[in-house]
């Protein structure tokens, strides 16, 4: 499955490891270290998922989610955090994002999109 993708973390580490975990899959990569960026980028590159961090220093995630979404409403994003709280998963949710995944558990998201991506193309 080819892709492009968005990747919207503070945390250079963490675009680096999902950089590599996408690196066979995904044949452009865009990335953004705060929320406030996102919307730009996606605007511009339209691809086809966003990994998106919740805690950032201008924008949160949260906030740039809904953004995303408001304006277009068939944006697949996900949330990558560390933080695993009900009411952060409820807001994700009510935000537009398609899933919430903790940061411990990174290397399920290739299977997770293919999944996505499998059940939405035989709809």
């Amino acid at each position: 499955m080819i892709m492009t993708m968005l990747i919207v973390d503070d945390s250079k580490k963490i675009r680096d490891m999902l950089k590599t975990l996408f690196r066979l899959s995904a044949d452009t990569i865009y990335e953004c270290e705060d929320g406030g960026q996102a919307f730009d980028a996606y605007t511009m590159y339209s691809p086809d998922w966003v990994l998106m961090d919740i805690k950032m220093k201008h924008l949160d995630g949260m906030a740039a989610t809904k953004s995303i979404t408001s304006k277009f409403p068939n944006a697949k994003i996900i949330i990558v955090t560390q933080y695993d709280d009900p009411f952060l998963r409820q807001e994700a949710k009510d935000a537009g994002a398609i899933d919430y995944v903790l940061k411990e558990n990174i290397f399920s998201l290739p299977d997770l999109i293919t999944t996505y991506s499998l059940t939405s193309n035989n709809n």
